[in-house]
This record gives structure tokens, sequence and C-alpha cells, in this order.
């Protein structure tokens, strides 16, 4: 443990440019990518720090699943396990047959799992996953607000995975997009 820092930290060696070995403490949540004998070999000077923080990533973490029941309007970075119980295209723009124009799809889908249900909002390559029945995982998924109801989506950074077929039944009368918001300001006297 690191002195009052709260940090638990591990020991790492390090050959420097000159040939000598140091030692330096590291989070341990950070996990070191290479080995240890290339940090200090791209010589020296900014170049060498640089090389240096570029192999220091911080560790994955486990995915923490929740349930639709617990999403909230504004919050992001959930991961999800549902089921589709509808998929319907709204939009479809592009020619597929133009090699230099990309073909947008969006479909509006009511997925849920045994807390209730939502829609989610899939775009071009995750439309074609979305069909009744199918299982799906959700990663790093966002709630957008759209006309002051919540919304599901997956951006880039995200991920949409098809998953094996899961044994719980669908909660349909508590879909979370029909509930209405409306935002408020509040006035501190």
């Amino acid at each position: 443990m690191h002195s009052g820092s709260g940090i638990d930290c591990c020991h790492r060696h390090c050959v420097a440019s000159s040939g000598g070995v140091s030692r330096f403490r590291v989070p341990s949540v950070f996990s070191f990518i290479g080995h240890p004998q290339d940090v200090g070999s791209a010589g020296g000077g900014e170049a060498a720090a640089t090389a240096r923080r570029r192999r220091w990533v911080p560790a994955k973490r486990k995915p923490v699943f929740i349930k639709v029941d617990q999403l909230k309007p504004g919050t992001s970075g959930h991961t999800l396990t549902v089921k589709v119980v509808d998929a319907k295209t709204v939009m479809q723009k592009g020619r597929p047959t133009a090699a230099h124009l990309r073909l947008t799809k969006i479909a509006e889908c009511l997925v849920g799992d045994e807390t209730g249900t939502i829609v989610f909002t899939a775009r071009n390559e995750q439309v074609d996953l979305m069909k009744p029945g199918a299982t799906i995982i959700l990663r790093n998924a966002k709630i957008d607000m759209f006309k002051g109801s919540m919304r599901l989506a997956v951006d880039k950074w995200g991920r949409v995975e098809v998953a094996e077929p899961a044994v719980f039944s669908v909660k349909d009368d508590n879909n979370l997009s029909l509930v209405e918001y409306e935002l408020v300001n509040v006035v501190e006297e």
C-alpha cells in the first residue's frame, strides 16, 4: 500500500536507456502492455517519456449488468442483457448499390428483461441484429431523451452482441419509454 494515498501499488522494474535497472511504483489499477525492458529502449528525452506513457493503460473492469427498471434519464455506461420484443425500421436513407454512399438505417426496437421494457434505437449494423425473440447484450449503452421519454442507445463507443437465448420472460407492463419526463429548473433562494 502506498503511504497515505489509499492506492494499492505494486513494484515494477524497468531497464533505463543507460542500462541500469530502476524501480518504481505503479497503481494496480493499471496493467503493463509489452515487455518491461521495452520501456527504456525508446531512447532519451521526450520521445522516451512518450513511449513510457503509452505502455501503461488502465486495467479493464468487469462489466456490471443492470436491469431495465434501474435505468434513469441522462445516464450512460450501462451493460444489459435484453430480449427483443419488436423491431420496426423508421428510417432508411441512401442507395445500397452506390459504392460511395452508405446506407443509413434506424429502427426502434422494444427490448426488455424480467423487470420491464424500453425502446432501443438501433442504427445501421445494429438493425440487422434486432430480430424479435433474440437475446442481445448491450455494452456501454446510454439513455437519450426523445420528446420527454427515455430511449436506450449504443453509440460508437459501445457494442451490441447477440447472446445465447436467455431463460427470463419479458415484463411487458412496465415500459419505461411510456413515462414522460419534464425538465424543471430549480431556483435556489
